[in-house]
């Protein structure tokens, strides 16, 4: 699960077996709840999630099941963003070690994905602080920083 702007990870999980999605969600739901400590208002799933409730709690839960031509461009551009939470879980797993695991155990593959999901944001944290100092110390040259500012967070962007 990630935050719909920014792309952070706010929540990872290590099921076992081969659950059905529907079911993972409501956890994955508590999981960014207690780590964040707010619970999500809208949840965008892919058809995956199909049998899934309605709404879970305070969360509207949407799936990706429907046409373009039905709504409106406010919602599209929501459903376009879930897209993007593939990649952000594909470089989790190849960038983060999540292609193999050295921890024995259920409980090893729960700390494995919880640290891989914390290695993404710092790695992320880090390179908006790294970002920052880079042009605080070359703030007096003219450089065109401006491509190198969408890797920053909205935050740290200064408009």
């Amino acid at each position: 699960m990630s935050t719909s702007e920014d792309s952070w990870v706010v929540g990872v999980q290590a099921v076992h077996g081969n659950p059905y999605d529907g079911h993972t969600l409501k956890d994955a739901l508590d999981q960014a709840q207690a780590i964040s400590g707010w619970r999500p208002q809208h949840a965008y799933c892919d058809k995956g999630y199909k049998g899934a409730p309605a709404a879970l709690g305070d969360t509207e839960i949407h799936l990706a099941n429907k046409k373009k031509k039905s709504m409106k461009a406010s919602a599209w551009k929501w459903y376009r963003r879930r897209s993007g939470i593939e990649p952000i879980i594909g470089h989790v797993k190849q960038d983060h070690r999540m292609d193999r695991n050295y921890l024995k155990g259920e409980e090893g593959d729960k700390i494995n994905a919880i640290l891989a999901g914390c290695g993404f944001n710092i790695r992320k944290l880090l390179r908006a602080i790294l970002l920052w100092l880079f042009k605080e110390r070359f703030r007096g040259i003219n450089l065109n920083l401006m491509p190198l500012m969408e890797y920053l967070p909205r935050r740290f962007q200064t408009n």
